[in-house]
């Protein structure tokens, strides 16, 4: 794996890349030059391979333990002008939660966690089962801008820290949020109080 910018990783996940130039230079003359509008950038958009696409939580609790896992999307995509990406957006399924450590007992099962992540308390899987992430942009620093949706609430978020894999045309990144930003909370302040405000996302999309 390698940190790259994102105009490498998106002509790892595009079917091809247009690029365009244009500018204005000196005539060999003495004449004053004459500026040359550049053609509009052409975007592309690939898909994203549902099957290995993947994203990852983890929440911790009272800063000494922490519940981590797996969900799975539902649909994405990747759009490129040029070479950044310009847009695209990814949805994942909160009925899909998979925890994945080892955190676990007798009285506090995997089964008793997905069940309370699912709950109202939480993600409220019943009536919000989907949560979403729409972009809006990059920039040179490795960094995807977007929307992120969940229990219906939107607000601003970035993706950091993105890498690319070579051999498998994979891009991975991380987006932290604050969960009482989306109402993502106990009803209870006590027992709100041990959870930590910060889920972090590890998000892995791979070409189809």
């Amino acid at each position: 794996m390698k940190k790259i910018s994102l105009w490498m990783a998106s002509a790892i996940l595009s079917l091809g890349i247009v690029s365009c130039g244009g500018g204005s230079g000196e005539s060999t003359d003495g004449q004053d030059s004459v500026a040359v509008e550049s053609p509009a950038v052409e975007e592309t958009t690939v898909n994203v391979n549902l099957e290995t696409s993947v994203v990852g939580w983890k929440g911790t609790m009272m800063g000494m333990y922490s519940h981590s896992g797996t969900v799975k999307l539902t649909n994405g995509t990747v759009t490129m002008a040029g070479n950044a990406i310009s847009g695209g957006s990814f949805t994942v399924d909160l009925s899909t939660i998979a925890p994945t450590d080892s955190n676990y007992s007798k009285d506090n099962t995997k089964e008793k966690l997905v069940g309370h992540l699912g709950s109202p308390d939480f993600f409220d899987v019943a009536n919000t089962p989907l949560a979403t992430f729409e972009i809006t942009g990059s920039d040179e620093s490795g960094n995807v801008m977007g929307n992120l949706t969940v229990r219906g609430k939107t607000n601003p978020e970035t993706v950091t820290g993105v890498m690319f894999d070579e051999a498998t045309g994979t891009i991975t990144g991380t987006l932290v949020f604050n969960r009482q930003n989306y109402g993502v909370a106990y009803k209870s302040t006590m027992k709100d109080m041990v959870l930590s405000d910060d889920i972090e996302l590890k998000i892995t999309l791979v070409k189809a």
